[in-house]
């Protein structure tokens, strides 16, 4: 008897310091409960309903940066990206362009540069902090040149609904969120490239023995990161209703965070989409609650620093 009760409470220790999305999930819910107590309408529906929106367009994009994480990569690009495809997108339709033809134009750009970014990491075997880090100069030189420095607006009226609609009194940009997280999981959990992606992450020289085809799968990694971001830019452009060249500035930050939070590991290897949501919503709940709080911005960004160097921290040592 003792020693089943010790075997069951090995299982249960093993599972803590294993789990995922433990951690992040007590983080939710300790921030969620200090928020309550400290405002007054934190629960309320409206008050939710407006912090999912607020964390939607960095919940996208950090869809993407999870894949290109979990590989142990990075992508640094996915703010200026988000900024060109924005802004391309506005001037077709404020040029006379469909704004259907427009938008699927924005979502070409994103892929676009998923794919160089992967195509020079794979094949060219550059790093990809730098092949990210240059492409980020670029995407939002493009931006500015193609602008010329100035927000483009007067698109169509419906446009606004990606930014700004609602189905059934839910935001459409969380609706947009919540389906593309639901994509994301069954591609990482229920198929063998979402196996592949783990795999990478922990030993890339095992995976390509194993009979993988890496390269192949860096440049759809990749891909599907800028192709998260172009989604992004479609409801940012739908909130803004105008191509902003200079939008986009730290949301690579914002999107390594959410998923440093959720509890992917750094390194690659280990790691959820769930994990990533519940990274950008704890991201989200700590700027509305400090925001309701009074806080001042500039505190509220030493706070966020510490938080994620906690988070950091707590994975290298389960690690």
């Amino acid at each position: 008897m003792q020693s089943w009760s010790a075997r069951s409470n090995a299982g249960i220790v093993h599972m803590v310091r294993h789990s995922v999305i433990l951690f992040p999930l007590i983080g939710l819910i300790a921030v969620s409960l200090l928020m309550v107590f400290a405002t007054d309408n934190f629960l309320s529906f409206t008050n939710i309903m407006n912090v999912l929106r607020q964390v939607s367009i960095n919940a996208i994009i950090a869809i993407g940066m999870t894949f290109v994480i979990l590989t142990g990569g990075i992508d640094l690009s996915v703010g200026s990206v988000l900024a060109l495809a924005s802004t391309v997108a506005a001037g077709l339709m404020v040029g006379g362009m469909p704004p259907a033809f427009a938008l699927l134009l924005c979502l070409a750009i994103g892929l676009g540069f998923g794919v160089g970014n992967g195509m020079l990491v794979a094949y060219a075997r550059m790093p990809a902090i730098i092949v990210t880090l240059a492409t980020m100069g670029i995407a939002r030189g493009l931006g500015l040149i193609y602008s010329g420095g100035y927000p483009i607006s007067g698109m169509p009226f419906w446009v606004s609904w990606f930014g700004n609609g609602r189905i059934f009194d839910v935001p459409v940009p969380v609706i947009i969120m919540v389906v593309a997280y639901l994509v994301a999981w069954v591609v990482l959990e229920r198929t063998p490239f979402g196996r592949y992606v783990y795999a990478l992450g922990g030993n890339e020289h095992a995976t390509r023995l194993s009979g993988v085809r890496v390269n192949r799968a860096k440049v759809i990694i990749f891909a599907i990161s800028g192709l998260t971001t172009a989604v992004a830019a479609v409801v940012l452009t739908g909130r803004l209703m105008s191509g902003q060249p200079n939008a986009g500035v730290g949301f690579e930050l914002d999107a390594i965070a959410a998923v440093v939070l959720g509890g992917t590991s750094i390194a690659g290897g280990r790691g959820s989409v769930v994990g990533t949501l519940i990274g950008a919503v704890l991201l989200g709940i700590l700027n509305n609650g400090l925001n309701l709080m009074g806080i001042d911005p500039y505190v509220q960004t030493v706070i966020k620093g510490f938080i994620i160097l906690l988070a950091i921290y707590i994975g290298r040592e389960r690690r």
